[in-house]
């Protein structure tokens, strides 16, 4: 399958009084995410990851020995993470459900505590990546953090929200204070209701 550039969720402008701006999102998507997508075609033209679906290309290419990456893993994942980044948020965030609350408590302690861990993972994070909190494969909710493109899938694991930690997803509007962009996520822009569904 080819790559395509999804819509947003909503507009341009519809996070901006939740701390991303327009400005941001017209860089993130229409720049970033949209040059993922045509490298992404670009490398997988005429190989065997052509007409395969992103989760396939992304399991196939992944190697766990490597550092760098190779091109069409790094343009894959990286589709498929802002493909997930954007459905994760919402315009003035949503309330958390129960039993999403009642799964954090019980792996975390509290609320507030995974919201500390998934913080220093994405402050902790060297250069770019991306914080992750995720279902394992023993079904236990973790928090994880990953390098350039690296995601749960490589991993076997359910990416159940997922914080974009390279420079040009928070520059413009916090400079270089990641761990106040990383309060900002999850004080006014998740989606709570999209992590629950992902359960």
């Amino acid at each position: 399958m080819a790559f395509e550039l999804p819509d947003l969720p909503y507009a341009h402008d519809a996070l901006a009084g939740s701390g991303m701006s327009k400005e941001t999102l017209e860089y993130h998507h229409d720049i970033h995410h949209k040059a993922y997508v045509d490298n992404g075609n670009k490398a997988i033209a005429g190989t065997e990851w052509e007409g395969k679906s992103v989760e396939e290309i992304i399991k196939g290419t992944y190697d766990k020995s490597a550092v760098a990456q190779n091109g069409i893993f790094n343009n894959a994942s990286q589709y498929w993470n802002h493909n997930q980044f954007w459905e994760m948020m919402a315009p003035g965030g949503t309330a958390m459900p129960g039993e999403l609350e009642k799964a954090l408590v019980e792996a975390f302690g509290s609320v507030d505590k995974f919201k500390e861990d998934f913080s220093a993972a994405g402050a902790g994070q060297f250069g770019s990546g991306w914080a992750w909190l995720v279902k394992d494969t023993d079904g236990s909710l973790k928090v994880t953090k990953t390098e350039n493109g690296v995601n749960p899938l490589c991993f076997g694991q359910t990416a159940l929200l997922g914080c974009d930690v390279w420079e040009h997803s928070y520059y413009i509007d916090f400079r270089n204070k990641r761990p106040a962009y990383l309060t900002n996520f999850l004080d006014n822009l998740v989606s709570w209701e999209n992590v629950a569904s992902r359960m």
